[in-house]
């Protein structure tokens, strides 16, 4: 045997005769004490080099099942380069190295039999037994900064694994992923090209990002080392794709606006590009009670381009036909025509077509008007009787600010004034009169002294023109802090009953002021203010009513103090208010009367078609039923009892919310209570009123409307052709609410905010 190789027929004899001396011990295959002396006699000195080769790789040998390897055996004093088979242990259980992490290390075995891992950069060893893991190895990377590293350029790609839906999802679990810094080898996450280009046009959309984003270079790096397997769309794609994202979320809103046992009220406004286009956005306000939980939505149904020259007709007609093909025309509880043009005209045909008897009250709902747009227009229509003292203030700021400007500031130095600026303002916007006035009177000190000095200038106010500012700026501020209380949010519409009312009785006392200029203006305004406030006066004080806050107080307070020298009056538009109140209560209750024969309606079931789980489909064994609550059954066990006790004396839901005391909260602002929130809960005890108030209260009443300027499609979106535009700004409008987008926020990101480089700002 000196002097050759090993045959493998030698080494199979070896292992034959010493198979079942050896033990294991740690990760080594070890002979017994006998088996070493008999082996050690055979093969003299040679046996450690030898011998190291005798490891296993895995974590335990089962049995003793060797198999054949190539090692170097010295011979007789010499080394030789000759390779023979070695025993190695085959182990089933042994794992491929699937981390991405071992592109840039090598695993080795040392002569102890532990595994270590080689770093390919700067040959740095470390370790790489089964349970270390290769967070180590990551964070090794990171700080990997060896001359031939650097010199490489080379950059760590994260490879990031798409999360698939597992086989639980399809056996009705949610299966759900996450990725994590560890590199488990699970079946069911790998990366998905179509998951991953749908969120990308997820994102453009719902972000508003162009379409040609995807051919910036600097985009396209960025995805590259983000993820290198993703394979970059076209701008064409994005825009195909985009659409059918639209199609898609178009589906799912008309399937949610079938299924709703509520009214609907929509606004109508008026848009306009930049190159002149008209486009009508049509807007649908309701209560979403899905997830048992009672929240206004605001959804964009179409943004319709308007052939110019166009009638009021035609709009009408439009609007009819969107309105049929959401499903949703039999379901109108009130419309917003604020911005418009026309609206007048086409709220009386609109109120044609859909005929009275569909709507509530027979019509005396259906057309309202917006508190900001009724405070809007009182002011702006009223402000011409006090042109010329507005003249002559814009007027002095104007000399102040151009031709006396140091002066001034130095005397406001002297007079130890915060700095504060002053304003200019912009003809027809009473805002920013406003703002001109009350900028005035911060500095009227510092005016006052610099008239002193430059009397002779005419420009400057006198006494009594100074009173007359103030009385004025006192007019404004009110208005102008009403409005700035209008919240962004979807809000209900029982929130600024109380403000609207405090700036009538406000309105009646400053048109009886002694000052000539005020007196003329609030007298102006108390008639504008009266003539848009009449229309929309009975929808915002049935509201006040369904606030269990105030009930009838308010009304009966407010209506006291406007109408202070008429008590007759004050009583007869409170007796007013509420018989019209329990004649829609009656209609209410008359539409429900049959409603515990409906299961549907009268579990309250988010799906019309069935609602207990005896309600089965018809001819098919896979049968379905809708899930419901608890509390769902017993509210409709509460309105069968109500229903079918006609015989006994026993009060309507109306008389009991009535005589019961008005709800006070604990502590907190009084602004912070959930209306939406308490008749949820109180739906049981209140089942026709619940009913009343879940349509009532999203009428938009409290919406702040756009002026024509924010009305305007940007630079972008009106080079678009109008099928594209209406795609894109629906969808974006109803991405804002996507509850993927909603759980990975954590609950502190504001989905509805704008973001980046927005396609239209839309009022939510």
């Amino acid at each position: 045997m000196p002097g050759h190789l090993l045959a493998p027929a030698d080494c199979a004899v070896v292992t034959r005769d010493w198979g079942s001396a050896w033990h294991v011990q740690g990760d080594l295959l070890l002979p017994a004490e006998r088996a070493w002396q008999h082996f050690s006699l055979v093969m003299g000195e040679r046996l450690p080099i030898a011998f190291q080769f005798m490891t296993k790789v895995g974590d335990r040998v089962r049995g003793n099942m060797l198999e054949p390897t190539a090692m170097e055996v010295p011979v007789a004093g010499s080394v030789s380069n000759a390779v023979m088979p070695a025993p190695v242990v085959h182990n089933p259980r042994a794992r491929k190295l699937r981390s991405a992490v071992w592109q840039d290390f090598t695993k080795e075995r040392r002569a102890d039999g532990n595994c270590v891992a080689v770093c390919n950069h700067c040959k740095k060893q470390l370790t790489a037994t089964s349970r270390s893991g290769t967070t180590h190895l990551r964070n090794h990377l990171v700080i990997c900064t060896t001359t031939s590293t650097r010199r490489a350029g080379k950059r760590r790609k994260l490879v990031v694994r798409r999360i698939l839906q597992n086989k639980s999802s399809v056996d009705g679990r949610s299966g759900e992923g996450h990725a994590s810094g560890e590199d488990n080898d699970n079946e069911g996450t790998h990366f998905d090209q179509e998951l991953s280009r749908r969120d990308l046009v997820h994102m453009i959309v719902q972000h508003g990002y162009r379409f040609s984003i995807v051919d910036d270079v600097g985009f396209q790096k960025f995805v590259k080392n983000l993820q290198p397997q993703f394979r970059m769309v076209s701008c064409d794609t994005v825009r195909a794709d985009s659409m059918e994202i639209y199609a898609g979320e178009k589906l799912k809103l008309h399937d949610v606006l079938f299924k709703i046992p509520c009214r609907v009220s929509i606004s109508v406004d008026m848009w306009r590009s930049n190159t002149q286009m008209e486009y009508m956005c049509l807007t649908c306000h309701y209560i979403d009670h899905a997830n048992d939980e009672w929240k206004v939505r605001k959804k964009i149904l179409n943004f319709v381009h308007m052939e110019a020259p166009f009638t009021l007709d035609q709009m009408v007609n439009l609007i009819v036909e969107k309105l049929q093909s959401w499903g949703i025309d039999r379901k109108v509880a009130a419309v917003v025509l604020d911005n418009c043009n026309g609206g007048e005209i086409v709220a009386r045909e609109l109120l044609r077509v859909l005929q009275p008897r569909r709507l509530l009250l027979n019509g005396e709902l259906f057309q309202v008007r917006s508190c900001a747009h009724i405070l809007n227009l009182t002011v702006q229509e009223s402000w011409e009787q006090a042109s010329d003292i507005t003249n002559r203030v814009r007027k002095m700021i104007n000399y102040v600010k151009f031709e006396r400007f140091q002066k001034f500031q130095d005397i406001s130095k002297v007079l130890h004034m915060d700095q504060k600026l002053l304003v200019v303002d912009s003809p027809d916007n009473w805002p920013s009169t406003y703002l001109m006035f009350d900028s005035a009177c911060y500095y009227h000190d510092v005016l006052v002294r610099l008239t002193e000095q430059e009397g002779h200038y005419d420009v400057f106010l006198s006494a009594s023109d100074w009173a007359d500012v103030k009385a004025l700026t006192e007019i404004l501020d009110v208005v102008y802090h009403a409005m700035e209380k209008f919240p962004v949010e979807n809000p209900t519409a029982n929130l600024y009953f109380n403000e609207m009312c405090e700036i009538h009785v406000l309105l009646k006392t400053w048109s009886k002021s002694p000052c000539t200029v005020v007196a003329k203006v609030a007298d102006q305004m108390l008639s504008k203010f009266e003539g848009y406030w009449n229309l929309t006066r009975p929808v915002m004080a049935f509201a006040s009513i369904l606030d269990p806050r105030y009930k009838m107080k308010s009304l009966e307070y407010f209506f006291r103090l406007i109408y202070s020298d008429e008590q007759f009056t004050a009583k007869a538009m409170i007796d007013v208010i509420q018989n019209t109140f329990h004649n829609l209560y009656n209609d209410y209750k008359h539409q429900s009367s049959d409603s515990w024969k409906n299961p549907s309606v009268l579990c309250y079931s988010r799906n019309s078609s069935s609602c207990m789980g005896s309600m089965y489909s018809n001819g098919d064994d896979s049968k379905t039923f809708s899930r419901i609550t608890l509390s769902d059954a017993r509210r409709g066990l509460d309105q069968y009892i109500q229903e079918t006790s006609s015989g006994q004396s026993l009060k309507s839901d109306l008389e009991m919310y009535l005589e019961e005391a008005v709800y006070r909260q604990k502590e907190g602002n009084q602004d912070n209570f959930d209306i939406l929130g308490w008749w949820k809960s109180f739906a049981a005890k209140y089942p026709v009123l619940s009913q009343m108030a879940r349509d009532i209260l999203a009428i938009p009443v409290s919406i702040i409307p756009l002026d024509s300027e924010a009305r305007t499609l940007n630079e972008y979106l009106s080079t678009m052709d109008p099928s594209t535009v209406q795609g894109l700004v629906c969808a974006q409008d109803w991405l804002r609410e996507d509850p993927e987008v909603v759980a990975g926020s954590g609950g502190h990101g504001d989905v509805g905010a704008p973001r980046g480089d927005e396609l239209i700002v839309v009022p939510k």
